[in-house]
């Protein structure tokens, strides 16, 4: 019996609009991952993302250099697999 979710998939272009990528630029304010930097030990309670962080450079490869809100420069670079957009 067909059901709209499998009538409405259109298996030709289902992989080119499900595809997005995720990029930030300089200027661009993320959260880092808690789990890669292990700064705040909280436990199982603990926050997940910390931040936010300015994106300062852009390196490629999904490699970022981020800035604390107070202006300090964090010293390595971050995969964007462990930042998340914040909206502010």
């Amino acid at each position: 019996m067909p059901t709209y979710r499998t009538a409405a998939v259109d298996v030709v272009h289902n992989d080119e609009e499900l595809v997005c990528g995720v990029t930030f630029i300089p200027g661009d304010f993320v959260y880092r991952s808690n789990d890669a930097s292990h700064a705040v030990a909280g436990g199982k309670l603990g926050p997940k993302w910390e931040g936010p962080y300015e994106v300062t450079e852009a390196l490629g490869d999904g490699a970022y250099r981020l800035r604390s809100m107070d202006g300090a420069v964090l010293p390595r670079t971050w995969n964007i697999a462990n930042l998340k957009k914040c909206y502010l």
